[in-house]
């Protein structure tokens, strides 16, 4: 009998899902880490599960102790779905851009949810910052940091990237995705560039972000935007993704998104967000300018049920010139 032990022992050895559609599209083999099918819907399980633990190796986070996290939603609800396993209040801090559905899954989780107006990182009323002084103020108990706290890149230099290896023997050309924190693809890269350093690492990156120029250029300065992408894109570069070796970064923007996520429903029957659209966007981009025959990885974020709102909402996208796309 093969079981797994809890949530934490659930969380990972996620499948490879081969896209058919963008494969003939391509010529490539374009496969899909299916993080959504994490227990807490997605890839941000691992870094929720690994910035617990290491807060609790450490002494900082022990029995009567709290966890506190600024997070556009899916770190939010990995972490609440950790600390609901291990006895300890979560308390979120998130940005009012988000979608409602997040906010409604985090509070049904039992977190404390406090949604701040959205203003820049460099603002001292950014959610993270807010996040981070109220963790200070409150008796034992923890900030997450997902952006700086390299526990978040570590869960993936120790479970994703390691995963990825096996499930494709190695046989991998490129790997490509979108960065919020930066843990994924900087734990990943790590991983497969030891292994390989001529496997090619593609940032993925919306309009709005500065990091495809900082790929690009080495200056972190932002493209125009905003897109409607939610939890990925930054105007900084965080320590989770300092010092990360990257090849390339292509810019995708929200059209081209739209039209991926939509396409893939009617025609491949997949339900997913906007980051998923991003990177597969991505890797077809990528695949491309490889040419036939190389094998592109990326990452399946999460699904589309929290974005109901927007993205699946034909009013939203019409009132950002998105047009309608919901004709099979």
């Amino acid at each position: 009998m093969e079981t797994r032990n809890g949530f934490a022992g659930s969380v990972g050895n996620t499948p490879l899902i081969r896209i058919p559609m963008l494969c003939e599209a391509t010529g490539c083999e374009i496969l899909g880490k299916a993080e959504f099918l994490n227990p807490g819907g997605s890839v941000k399980d691992r870094a929720a599960l690994w910035m617990v633990r290491e807060h609790e190796k450490s002494g900082a986070l022990g029995p009567g102790g709290a966890v506190v996290e600024g997070t556009a939603g899916n770190t939010g609800i990995g972490l609440a779905h950790v600390c609901n396993e291990r006895g300890y209040p979560c308390i979120i801090y998130m940005p009012d851009n988000q979608s409602q559905e997040k906010v409604d899954i985090l509070k049904t989780l039992g977190a404390d949810v406090r949604v701040v107006p959205t203003v820049p990182y460099r603002d001292e009323m950014n959610y993270q910052k807010q996040a981070g002084r109220y963790a200070a103020e409150l008796p034992n108990a923890v900030w997450a940091n997902q952006f700086d706290n390299t526990a978040n890149r570590l869960a993936h230099y120790a479970s994703t990237g390691p995963e990825i290896w096996a499930q494709t023997g190695g046989a991998l050309d490129a790997f490509t995705c979108s960065v919020g924190t930066g843990g994924t693809l900087a734990g990943v890269s790590r991983y497969l560039k030891e292994r390989n350093p001529n496997i090619k690492i593609v940032l993925a990156d919306p309009h709005g972000s500065a990091l495809y120029n900082w790929v690009k250029t080495g200056e972190a300065v932002m493209t125009p935007g905003p897109s409607i992408t939610e939890g990925i894109g930054n105007s900084r570069v965080t320590d989770n993704l300092a010092g990360t070796e990257i090849d390339d970064a292509v810019q995708v923007n929200d059209q081209d998104m739209v039209e991926m996520v939509y396409a893939l429903l009617r025609r491949q029957g997949w339900f997913f967000g906007s980051s998923t659209g991003i990177n597969l966007c991505a890797a077809v981009r990528v695949a491309k300018e490889m040419g036939a025959g190389h094998t592109v990885v990326t990452v399946l974020t999460d699904t589309g049920h929290k974005y109901q709102s927007s993205l699946f909402n034909q009013e939203f996208l019409a009132q950002r010139n998105l047009g309608s796309v919901n004709q099979p």
